[in-house]
């Protein structure tokens, strides 16, 4: 299994006790779908190791409590403080209509309503208040928001996104 093969799950931000348990902030919208796991995957300073889960729980809202085997004391547990967590692929839910995951997209053809064809999607940008298409034309990145207002329809199954932007913002890219 590779980092590839998997989806970001959260990162360990802290200890929550002396026997070795750690909180995982949670990067997601259904946190109570991850609380009963056997195992995880850590991303240990560039190593890509399988972790087993002992006991896990919901703590707060998007913090996941967790006891991992073998990691019995804080030492252990400081020394995965800051590390990445990931699940594989297969554990993400199948989303329904236009609802997708960022990854499965790259690839996808995007069609501008007036504009017509405008590229290939090769990132999505979520560093941002609002997340970005990041949009190969022809070696020119075009970026448009990720807004439900611009998405017409998501067809998974041809793998285009049909947008409907404002007029002009796509212009703005090609201008020289």
């Amino acid at each position: 299994m590779t980092k590839d093969d998997c989806f970001f799950l959260g990162k360990i931000v802290k200890k929550y006790s002396f026997k070795g348990e750690l909180l995982i902030k949670l990067d997601t919208d259904e946190p109570n779908l991850y609380e009963n796991l056997d195992a995880i995957f850590i991303d240990l300073r560039g190593n890509f190791i399988p972790v087993f889960v002992e006991s896990s729980q919901l703590h707060k809202s998007e913090l996941l409590r967790v006891k991992f085997e073998d990691v019995d004391t804080e030492a252990d547990a400081e020394a995965l403080i800051k590390c990445e967590c990931y699940l594989p692929l297969t554990f993400l839910p199948e989303l329904e209509g236009d609802k997708f995951y960022f990854h499965e997209i790259i690839g996808f053809k995007v069609e501008d309503k007036n504009f017509g064809e405008v590229g290939i999607i090769k990132g999505v940008n979520d560093t941002t208040s609002q997340s970005l298409f990041e949009i190969d034309r022809e070696g020119i990145e075009i970026l448009i928001p990720m807004n439900d207002e611009f998405i017409s329809k998501v067809d998974k199954e041809n793998k285009t996104i049909y947008v409907d932007t404002p007029e002009g913002l796509i212009d703005l890219y090609l201008e020289e």
